[in-house]
């Protein structure tokens, strides 16, 4: 969603239009759960915090000023849900996702068990290896500390530039930029065979 988009989704939110949080769910939930994944390291609790996440932003839309992008502001809340509940004694689950459960990621956001293919097309082949990619990245990114994995995911699957991620984090720039540097090494060297198939953003800027 590019900027105008953005702008246009918080005043209509903003306004109570009923059809905008349509809108923010069906735009940020996979979003949310895939930065929530990061720091959970599992389904369950990535799925509580971007219910949360979703409810606050709804909640405090009107303390949103447009100081910075609506997505910016929204990875902030995912922050800080994500660190209070980790922090919270009531937090005692400690579950990762088996590598063996981990699917693809439905439209919800929620891992989905892979399908079989009969297709054997080049194309086809080509679907299985891209599933088989992301299914892979998930699993790694899931095992990876979130020190290293969370910056990946602002960065190369969210696409927020290194100032909108560091300041996400709470974290200076060339913080941010040694560890995804760091990240994207550990994702490839864990990627094995899949690694050639990664696209990474380029620079760090």
């Amino acid at each position: 969603m590019d900027t105008h988009a953005e702008q246009q989704l918080a005043g209509r939110l903003q306004r109570g239009d009923e059809t905008a949080l349509s809108d923010l769910d069906q735009t940020y939930r996979h979003k949310i759960y895939q930065l929530a994944l990061s720091y959970m390291k599992n389904h369950w609790d990535a799925e509580e915090v971007t219910q949360d996440v979703l409810f606050r932003v709804f909640r405090k839309i009107d303390t949103f000023r447009g100081d910075a992008a609506l997505s910016s502001w929204i990875y902030r809340i995912t922050f800080n849900t994500a660190m209070s509940r980790l922090r919270s004694a009531r937090f005692g689950r400690q579950f990762e996702i088996p590598e063996s459960s981990l699917g693809t990621i439905d439209d919800d956001g929620m891992p989905k068990q892979k399908k079989e293919v009969a297709d054997r097309s080049p194309l086809a082949d080509d679907e299985v290896y891209r599933a088989q990619l992301r299914r892979r990245l998930a699993a790694v990114l899931a095992k990876m500390p979130s020190i290293y994995s969370v910056p990946i995911v602002l960065r190369d699957i969210q696409g927020l530039s290194t100032c909108e991620a560091s300041a996400v984090l709470h974290v200076k720039p060339e913080t941010f930029k040694s560890r995804l540097h760091r990240g994207r090494m550990t994702l490839r060297a864990r990627m094995g065979d899949y690694a050639d198939g990664l696209s990474l953003h380029g620079s760090t800027a």
